[in-house]
């Protein structure tokens, strides 16, 4: 199993590498799960609890509630402290970024929602341990309780690890995910610009044809076969209160397996792209665009199989990793201006029509092409015409 290492945020990276698990090991790390499931399930039963009876629920107050929980059950005591401890903070940022949402006004189907209960049957295994909680001994990761897990070491950490998350995924697998510090790696300066338009014809149009993302459609490649497993899912169904049987749980891993194959899919190819982007330009101007809305869109589907946030991210990371200027452009209006004298249209252009014609300049340009030359301008990387920009555009952030 290949390392996947991303970029983070605070100068860290993450490493993630394949685990190789005992019975034993596997049975002490679902009983680890069970309790700290308990434990969210408790943050959560009490933080509704003060906001009905109108009192605050800050992470001090539940780190208190923590330590008398394990002092009145044994088994919960039995437990390792530290992943309990960091399930009550992952509680605390999770409750404090809704709350900040609803204060910002933000429109509901942008806000984080509020924490809810974990289920046994739908919330997947994740244990965080900070550095008191694990140590590395002879190639093994030794974690708190006594549990030793066997790493499949694809390649060496280049640091220290701080931290390190455990998992199981869909297909049952477990993985060890570590954090370290971020390794800088420049790469030769080439003096080129390039803008980004995200979209769902072309996962990404940039201001150099060499450069577009055509839209893999990974997804759709895929849909034959994952429609026969689910197919299959739904005739050997279980009735409720029923085990389920072989051939229902030989067919849901088939299914999870066709799932786990295209995200990978997606990810090599937004990786390869990113890459390829970040060595041939110093600065990149890319649309901060957020695709959450096409959700509920004609064109969810190809939006979903088009994987624009996930590229987003790779391209994010790959610049930071590489030492690049990646400055993200609030999207708003990227389609009415023009990219080459910046006059706004006085109405916004129907998702029908492709090519974009200035009214001010006569410039005819394809639309996708013309959004992609605004984010240069709204950025200041075309100093050419950084004065025909809008003066009310919106604000231009840099990637940290």
């Amino acid at each position: 199993m290949t390392a996947l290492a991303e970029a983070g945020a605070g100068g860290h990276a993450r490493y993630t590498f394949r685990l190789r698990v005992s019975s034993g090991a596997r049975t002490a790390l679902l009983g680890e799960w069970d309790r700290c499931r308990w434990v969210w399930n408790q943050c959560v039963a009490t933080s509704r609890a003060a906001h009905r009876a109108r009192e605050k629920c800050g992470p001090a107050g539940l780190d208190k509630l923590l330590t008398g929980w394990r002092g009145e059950r044994e088994w919960l005591r039995a437990g390792g402290s530290v992943p309990q401890q960091q399930v009550v903070r992952d509680f605390a940022k999770s409750r404090a970024k809704a709350l900040q949402d609803i204060t910002a006004l933000l429109p509901v189907r942008q806000r984080a929602g509020m924490p809810r209960f974990k289920k046994k049957a739908l919330a997947k295994p994740t244990l965080n341990y900070t550095r008191r909680g694990f140590r590395l001994k002879d190639g093994r990761l030794h974690v708190a309780g006594g549990i030793s897990l066997t790493v499949v070491w694809s390649r060496e950490l280049p640091a220290d690890p701080s931290s390190v998350r455990v998992y199981r995924d869909s297909l049952g697998h477990w993985y060890a995910s570590f954090v370290v510090p971020a390794e800088v790696q420049l790469l030769p300066a080439t003096g080129a610009v390039i803008g980004v338009d995200w979209g769902v014809k072309e996962t990404a149009t940039t201001t150099s044809d060499g450069h577009d993302l055509p839209h893999p459609e990974h997804g759709k490649k895929a849909a034959g076969r994952l429609a026969g497993y689910q197919r299959m899912m739904a005739r050997r169904k279980p009735k409720r209160g029923q085990a389920a049987s072989k051939g229902y749980r030989k067919a849901k891993r088939q299914a999870a397996r066709a799932h786990k194959k295209i995200a990978r899919q997606r990810q090599d190819s937004a990786r390869k792209w990113a890459k390829l982007v970040v060595t041939d330009f110093d600065r990149l101007a890319v649309e901060d665009f957020r695709p959450k809305f096409l959700a509920k869109s004609t064109m969810a589907r190809k939006a979903a199989d088009a994987a624009i946030s996930a590229t987003k991210r790779e391209l994010i990371n790959m610049a930071r990793k590489h030492g690049r200027d990646l400055r993200l452009v609030h999207p708003a209006h990227t389609t009415m201006d023009c990219g080459q004298c910046g006059a706004r249209a006085k109405h916004a252009l129907p998702l029908s029509e492709r090519t974009y014609t200035c009214t001010a300049c006569g410039a005819i340009s394809p639309r996708d092409k013309n959004s992609a030359r605004v984010m240069l301008v709204r950025a200041g990387l075309i100093p050419a015409d950084g004065d025909r920009g809008r003066p009310d555009g919106p604000p231009v952030r840099r990637a940290a």
